[in-house]
Protein backbone atom coordinates (compact mmCIF):
# COMPACT_ATOMS: atom_id res chain seq x y z
CA UNK A 1 0.00 0.00 0.00
CA UNK A 2 2.93 2.40 0.65
CA UNK A 3 4.08 2.12 -2.86
CA UNK A 4 0.61 2.92 -4.43
CA UNK A 5 0.74 5.80 -2.23
CA UNK A 6 4.02 7.23 -3.14
CA UNK A 7 3.43 6.24 -6.55
CA UNK A 8 0.18 8.56 -6.46
CA UNK A 9 1.93 11.51 -4.64
CA UNK A 10 4.42 11.59 -7.54
CA UNK A 11 1.95 11.34 -10.55
CA UNK A 12 -0.09 14.30 -8.62
CA UNK A 13 3.28 16.43 -8.09
CA UNK A 14 4.07 15.79 -11.49
CA UNK A 15 0.38 17.18 -13.06
CA UNK A 16 0.36 19.79 -10.29
CA UNK A 17 4.38 20.73 -11.31
CA UNK A 18 2.64 20.79 -15.14
CA UNK A 19 0.09 23.22 -14.44
CA UNK A 20 1.69 25.17 -12.77
CA UNK A 21 4.44 25.90 -15.21
CA UNK A 22 4.85 28.75 -17.31
CA UNK A 23 7.10 27.84 -19.99
CA UNK A 24 3.79 27.70 -22.57
CA UNK A 25 2.58 30.93 -21.58
CA UNK A 26 6.45 32.59 -21.77
CA UNK A 27 6.37 31.29 -25.03
CA UNK A 28 3.01 32.91 -26.03
CA UNK A 29 3.80 35.76 -24.78
CA UNK A 30 6.82 35.99 -27.33
CA UNK A 31 4.99 35.36 -29.84
CA UNK A 32 2.71 38.05 -29.61
CA UNK A 33 5.56 40.34 -28.88
CA UNK A 34 7.21 38.91 -31.99
CA UNK A 35 3.79 39.56 -33.86
CA UNK A 36 3.16 43.29 -33.21
CA UNK A 37 6.87 43.73 -33.61
CA UNK A 38 6.06 42.31 -37.81
CA UNK A 39 3.10 44.38 -37.50
CA UNK A 40 4.92 47.61 -36.41
CA UNK A 41 7.30 47.25 -38.98
CA UNK A 42 5.16 46.43 -41.70
CA UNK A 43 3.10 49.61 -41.30
CA UNK A 44 6.38 51.72 -40.97
CA UNK A 45 8.03 50.24 -43.54
CA UNK A 46 5.24 51.07 -46.13
CA UNK A 47 4.11 54.42 -44.92
CA UNK A 48 8.42 55.61 -44.84
CA UNK A 49 7.97 53.77 -48.66
CA UNK A 50 5.45 55.73 -49.42
CA UNK A 51 7.02 58.77 -48.35
CA UNK A 52 10.39 57.73 -50.15
CA UNK A 53 8.77 56.92 -53.46
CA UNK A 54 6.98 60.35 -53.39
CA UNK A 55 10.51 62.30 -52.27
CA UNK A 56 12.72 60.42 -55.08
CA UNK A 57 9.54 61.23 -57.60
CA UNK A 58 9.79 65.08 -56.76
CA UNK A 59 13.62 64.81 -56.70
CA UNK A 60 14.20 63.67 -60.35
CA UNK A 61 11.37 66.01 -61.57
CA UNK A 62 13.74 68.56 -60.25
CA UNK A 63 16.99 67.17 -61.50
CA UNK A 64 15.18 66.35 -64.87
CA UNK A 65 13.98 70.20 -65.02
CA UNK A 66 17.68 71.41 -64.55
Amino acid sequence: MTSLMVSMTAFIAGIKERFESEKGATATEYSLLVGLIALVLVAGVGFFGGELDKWFSTLGTTVGTW
